[in-house]
């Protein structure tokens, strides 16, 4: 698909001028952007592709049978059903049956040993943005707006391509894999890349167009993304692991008719819609600037507040909002790590937000701002920050947080009735979690162990779709050499573009430039 094909003659959205308080891209507004797109052009002619040799990533046969048994199986079902010694059997791409300690096993199936180990449903992370593990390390230590405004946008002005997109997506669904997270969210540039890196490394994702109101690496309006958007959306709509989504980036980057347009594409496919929503303490007060109303309240005056809509960090919510939320049924995707790191003086009301019956899942928002994509961490995370903020110790306990990984953060994508639990019927996404390992033993209470002692290196193996794609701790479906080998060649140009823009621009060091 061509960037930005199909854009002539379609009907072109009534827009007003984009506001250039925060991410205005133009050349007049942003005396850099010219110039990185210049040295941009030259890095990117010693980039070229280099694929990756990979298994086949085919479809699961609907007649293979997988037993995996001896271990303690964590339903995540409404009654918190632990199997300790059960076997999951898994037929197809789906979660066949749960078989109680003792009960016959079938015959004639391929067996995994969970022997010492907890099988867990796969985690779900909420909110990020894969590709930018290319620009991880970038630029740490500064406020949010400091930090995409004078780091990432004119970084990402210079490198995002393409190809970019691919390794970077690839990267991170390598990472994530490892780690155990088996879908996850996604908001970037060049969706075709992005979709195909994630059905290579075969996790679940959901991914799709993303409309900004300013010129981006793929489109230069957002009218061209739009009318772009539904050739994705009709390719991908019954793919086995890539779940179609429409994304607007934020209400102070993108005017409010843009925001509706995505969100129409969204609800004429019945698909996940997200959007970034009050991770800044001045969002609501620009929103007003450009609408008349607040964020929340914008967002619910087009109607976007339903079931399926993840709104993204969602730290400053007002009573009225979390109102207004619930009404409508849409999600949050906490980002408790990225917030603390670009020094964010609030703890999202997560406590509150779920009281309230709002369903609330935990993202790791990207790895240039976190600056790792371990869900572990971030159900720690999570747990410790709202219980220093309110003073309280039995505030968000580890049941509820690792819920939040699992159940809570399917209900946010609007995929409860396929993921986020180990019932049969249920896609079979399934992480086994090594627990003969020194800093988790003994047991007493697993829930304490999962979100306050397990990491992500203590994965073994995991299952996407029915399809084994980390086994003994290593990735099967890529090279994960080749994947870091690509990634390190795009941090050599990353080097060169910033070391060119500082020296021209006398701006204070990015980064260390050996």
């Amino acid at each position: 698909m061509a960037e930005g094909g199909g854009a002539e003659g379609a009907d072109a959205l009534e827009l007003p001028a984009p506001c250039c308080r925060r991410g205005d891209h133009t050349e007049a507004t942003r005396p850099w952007y010219g110039l990185f797109i210049t040295t941009a052009m030259l890095v990117a002619s010693t980039l070229k592709p280099n694929p990756v040799a990979a298994a086949p990533n085919s479809p699961v046969s609907p007649n293979r049978s997988l037993l995996i048994e001896g271990g303690m199986v964590m339903v995540m079902d409404d009654a918190g059903t632990v199997l300790d010694g059960g076997a999951v059997l898994i037929k197809g791409d789906r979660i066949a049956a749960l078989l109680e300690p003792g009960a016959p096993r079938p015959a004639h199936v391929q067996v995994i040993d969970a022997a010492g180990h907890l099988v867990i449903p796969g985690l779900v992370n909420t909110h990020g943005h894969a590709a930018m593990s290319l620009l991880r390390g970038l630029a740490d230590d500064l406020p949010l707006m400091t930090w995409l405004e004078e780091y990432i946008f004119p970084a990402e002005a210079a490198l995002v391509a393409p190809d970019f997109v691919y390794w970077g997506t690839l990267l991170s669904s390598v990472e994530m894999l490892k780690s155990g997270t088996t879908t996850f969210a996604d908001m970037y540039y060049f969706r075709d890349q992005m979709a195909q890196a994630t059905i290579d490394a075969g996790i679940r994702a959901v991914s799709g167009p993303l409309v900004v109101g300013f010129p981006t690496p793929d489109f230069s309006t957002p009218e061209a993304s739009l009318a772009d958007a539904a050739v994705f959306m009709e390719h991908y709509q019954d793919h086995p692991t890539l779940v179609p989504s429409v994304s607007a980036h934020a209400l102070y980057t993108t005017p409010l008719p843009a925001v509706e347009a995505a969100f129409r594409l969204a609800e004429a496919y019945d698909a996940v819609f997200q959007i970034h929503v009050l991770e800044d303490s001045s969002e609501d007060a620009t929103a007003r600037e450009l609408t008349g109303m607040g964020v929340v309240e914008a967002l619910d005056s087009i109607g976007a507040l339903r079931p399926g809509t993840v709104l993204a960090h969602s730290i400053y919510l007002s009573d009225e909002d979390m109102e207004r939320i619930a009404a409508g049924g849409a999600g949050i995707a906490h980002n408790p790590q990225s917030n603390m790191k670009l020094g964010i003086p609030k703890a999202a009301p997560v406590t509150a937000a779920l009281a309230a019956g709002i369903p609330v899942g935990l993202g790791t928002d990207g790895p240039a701002s976190n600056n790792d994509l371990d869900l572990f961490d971030e159900m720690d995370a999570a747990a410790r920050i709202q219980k220093f903020t309110l003073g309280d110790p039995t505030a968000l306990p580890a049941e509820a947080v690792f819920r939040m990984a699992t159940m809570g953060g399917a209900r946010v994508l609007n995929l409860q009735d396929e993921i986020g639990s180990l019932e049969p019927g249920k896609r079979a996404d399934i992480v086994l979690l090594d627990m003969e390992r020194p800093g988790l033993t003994p047991l007493y209470r697993v829930y304490s162990h999962l979100v306050y002692a397990a990491r992500g290196s203590d994965v073994d193996t995991v299952i996407v779709n029915g399809r084994v794609v980390v086994r003994d701790r290593q990735i099967l479906t890529v090279d994960e050499e080749a994947v870091m080998e690509r990634a390190r060649s795009f941090g050599d140009s990353a080097r060169k573009v910033v070391a060119t823009v500082e020296t021209a621009a006398h701006t204070s060091p990015i980064m260390n430039v050996p």
